[in-house]
């Protein structure tokens, strides 16, 4: 992860002076997990889709206006940016959490590498899982009392990814499986002109 960590901080800034990374893939996959590793290598904070509310009704596209408008782009703009934590427990916010100007920022959650922010980003991690071995991974932590929400949200995010074609757009694609972490693809060279 060290490596990794390192190959980032030699990228130009995206998001105003930060290196936005965004660790996307669908639910089940181990992106929290990856996300939480990454930001301790990088010694930066990193921003979960679930600090959010996000709607089962709504699938992917619906929770992130709030995490663009109310710190991408105020990082984008070189201000520092803050959100309201979601409490899932309570069912209401929680805490203010800052987000100061930092040189890397890592975003994790599904859809965080949307088309829409492409711009803003310095690198994308897909994190991904057979499908009947993600859908036991979140029965397991969630209950099977959630199945129904779980089997309609997973083919809301298959929608999502079809359509937004985040996958294609990685630099970095990790596959986990059974027994834990699995060998990482080979990293796609650089897109466009963005890094140097």
């Amino acid at each position: 992860m060290n490596d990794l960590a390192d190959r980032i901080m030699t990228l130009r800034p995206s998001c105003g002076p930060v290196r936005l990374v965004a660790v996307d893939g669908p639910a089940g996959a181990g992106k929290t997990t990856f996300a939480g590793r990454l930001g301790a290598a990088l010694g930066c904070q990193v921003i979960h889709s679930d600090d959010f509310p996000v709607p089962w009704e709504e699938g992917p596209g619906g929770w992130f206006h709030a995490l663009e408008s109310q710190v991408l782009v105020r990082l984008r703009d070189g201000v520092p940016g803050g959100f309201r934590r979601y409490d899932w427990v309570r069912g209401s916010y929680a805490e203010q959490v800052a987000v100061p100007v930092a040189p890397a920022l890592v975003i994790e959650g599904v859809g965080t590498a949307r088309a829409s922010i492409a711009r803003l980003l310095a690198f994308t991690v897909w994190v991904d899982a057979p499908r009947a071995l993600r859908f036991a991974r979140v029965m397991e932590r969630d209950g099977a009392e959630l199945e129904p929400r779980w089997l309609e949200w997973f083919a809301a995010e298959e929608k999502w990814f079809a359509e937004d074609r985040t996958r294609d757009r990685a630099d970095l694609i990790v596959e986990t499986g059974q027994a834990g972490w699995g060998r990482a693809a080979s990293p796609r060279p650089a897109r466009g002109g963005r890094r140097r």
